[in-house]
């Protein structure tokens, strides 16, 4: 919907969105889905910083704000998951699992993988809530979130299900009075449909950043990367990031 169409239906009152911004592919492409429809001027975004071995998502999430002329919120969440071992984590005994998610699925079963961040995305979207009807307490906001179903598959993620996501949707909704509600856009798309859709809208992925290892450039060989490289490729495009 345009935003001048949205105009038209919030009885010229515009709706507002936060996008929750990893600095990555889906959430990069949901920032320039929300300004697509809404304006830049009726977008915003906010990242956590959640305790990882590096800063560079949050830094790639602040290049994305400065791309599009956002506001940008950044959140310090880190001290919540000091007591897992997940293996994102700094404090983590564990090493980055150097595989696809499907090989890791294949060879443990389905179920969470050691990238899986307790509770991750019910925290964030959380946040995101208490921002959303502070920053706007008398505007209808949506929140964004990049989640797709290649995250669900297996049940590798269960905060990136759909039924997850709609019964945070439901719960942001009833405590905000109604006011804000959970945009998950691409729950049924597999990462290549995002990317296609991402590169429709130019979104631009040579900011981004999706790698788990913090290095100068991206490993190439974590889940993450295998996946961001097969939905490139699947669109016939080199990764603008590399």
């Amino acid at each position: 919907m345009s935003a001048v169409n949205q105009l038209k239906k919030t009885g010229g009152m515009m709706k507002k969105a936060i996008i929750l911004s990893s600095g990555g592919v889906d959430s990069t492409t949901c920032v320039s889905l929300a300004v697509d429809r809404l304006g830049a001027d009726n977008v915003v975004t906010a990242s956590i910083f959640y305790g990882q071995k590096h800063k560079k998502e949050i830094l790639a999430a602040r290049k994305v704000a400065e791309y599009y002329h956002l506001r940008h919120y950044e959140f310090d969440l880190s001290s919540l998951f000091q007591y897992s071992n997940c293996s994102l984590l700094e404090g983590s005994t564990q090493e980055i699992v150097h595989e696809s998610y499907a090989e890791q699925i294949e060879k443990n079963g389905e179920g969470k993988v050691s990238t899986y961040v307790p509770f991750r995305n019910g925290l964030m979207l959380s946040t995101a809530a208490s921002l959303a009807a502070s920053l706007f307490e008398d505007d209808d906001v949506d929140i964004y979130i990049g989640a797709h179903a290649d995250d669900a598959a297996g049940d590798a993620y269960a905060d990136c299900s759909e039924p997850f996501l709609k019964a945070m949707g439901d719960a942001v909704s009833i405590g905000t009075y109604g006011k804000v509600h959970l945009a998950f856009p691409f729950a049924k798309l597999n990462k290549a449909s995002v990317v296609a859709m991402g590169l429709k809208l130019k979104t631009p992925y040579e900011l981004t950043w999706s790698c788990y290892e913090g290095g100068e450039k991206p490993c190439g060989t974590c889940g993450t990367c295998i996946d961001r490289a097969a939905a490139f490729a699947a669109n016939g495009v080199k990764d603008p990031a590399l």
